[in-house]
């Protein structure tokens, strides 16, 4: 009773600030076809507890694989993460177009809540094909009915990406070739909206006349006019399309690792913008809490936070399971502030 106490006031804290919850995915690839998956994770309620984890084999009965992550309010809440086999997920907040199964469907099947589930597939399932079976046996379930829905982003090493979205209470899994993901509406309307902006291209538009006037572009980039700059899902789903399908692939995971930290830039979200005019911001730094990007194919999880923009790695090929046998956690930054280094 006392968890399930503590898990109501965590999702308690995520309900009153859910519509600030503003998250934004990205796939970007090396020229040898290794993929990297990055992702943002808002809030501009408030300063989250986040931490990373990390959780062995075996820890709980259905635990098959250890993996890594980051979490938000609980250190079961796991927002991001990867397993040993490569498998990673991900939970974006859906709000106000999803809904879940009614009571009735769980009989006979495995209660896990949406901010657990993550966790739960890391720990027992090692790829796509894994994960759609296993949600068959699977009843997703609100710990707090005032907290929205949320979706899902899985990929696996060989590139294969897919989103999972609980829509009428049914369980609806979509192919991901474009590679993006933000928050509502479905992810079959962000695809069909990116029609809308078949004229975006890269560069510098061309001269033209116009009568007897010659027009010249006054600056880099004007092909790219039109591109939405606002911070709502259905602006950053385009803006994040085009940004990934324009960056040059880079030669190793490395530099492709780093590649993705620089994009991620282009969405961190300022505290004002998600407040109402009005009010008074958080005292936060950023709507943009913590940044991750994941090595699907070396296992690694790389994140930086609004405290510190130092980047922090987390490589599963390297911990030491004979000392963490337990789930371990700690917060994402031990002492909230840059790093700074003096030249001089």
């Amino acid at each position: 009773m006392k968890r399930l106490t503590s898990l109501i006031a965590a999702c308690g804290l995520l309900a009153c600030t859910a519509p600030a919850f503003a998250c934004t995915g990205i796939t970007l690839k090396t020229k040898s076809d290794q993929s990297v998956v990055a992702r943002t994770i808002e809030w501009a309620g408030s300063d989250m507890n986040s931490y990373y984890v990390v959780a062995p084999r075996g820890f709980k009965d259905y635990s098959k694989y250890a993996y890594a992550g980051i979490a938000v309010e609980m250190p079961q809440f796991v927002m991001e993460g990867i397993n040993e086999k490569g498998l990673s997920a991900g939970l974006f907040y859906f709000p106000n177009c999803g809904k879940y199964e009614s009571e009735d469907k769980a009989i006979g099947k495995t209660r896990v809540s949406d901010f657990e589930l993550v966790g739960h597939i890391l720990a027992s399932c090692a790829t796509i094909d894994e994960v759609k079976k296993a949600m068959e046996d699977i009843y997703v379930f609100s710990i707090d009915p005032r907290s929205s829905t949320v979706h899902f982003r899985f990929a696996e090493q060989n590139g294969r990406q897919v989103v999972l979205e609980i829509i009428d209470e049914q369980y609806v899994f979509y192919e991901n070739t474009v590679g993006v993901l933000t928050n509502s509406p479905s992810f079959d309307f962000h695809l069909m909206n990116l029609n809308s902006y078949i004229n975006l291209a890269p560069g510098t538009t061309p001269d033209k006349e116009l009568g007897t006037l010659n027009l010249h572009s006054y600056s880099a980039g004007s092909r790219m006019l039109g591109l939405p700059g606002d911070f709502s899902a259905t602006s950053r789903f385009i803006r994040a399309a085009f940004m990934q399908n324009t960056a040059p692939v880079q030669e190793t995971v490395d530099k492709t690792v780093a590649q993705a930290f620089h994009l991620m830039n282009l969405f961190d979200l300022p505290v004002g913008a998600q407040t109402n005019e009005g009010l008074t911001p958080a005292d936060i730094p950023s709507a943009t809490h913590v940044t991750t990007v994941t090595d699907l194919q070396g296992h690694k999880i790389y994140y930086r936070t609004m405290h510190n923009c130092e980047i922090r790695c987390i490589d599963l090929n390297r911990v030491n399971f004979k000392k963490i046998k337990e789930f371990y956690y700690q917060p994402v930054d031990k002492i909230k502030a840059e790093t700074i280094h003096n030249l001089f």
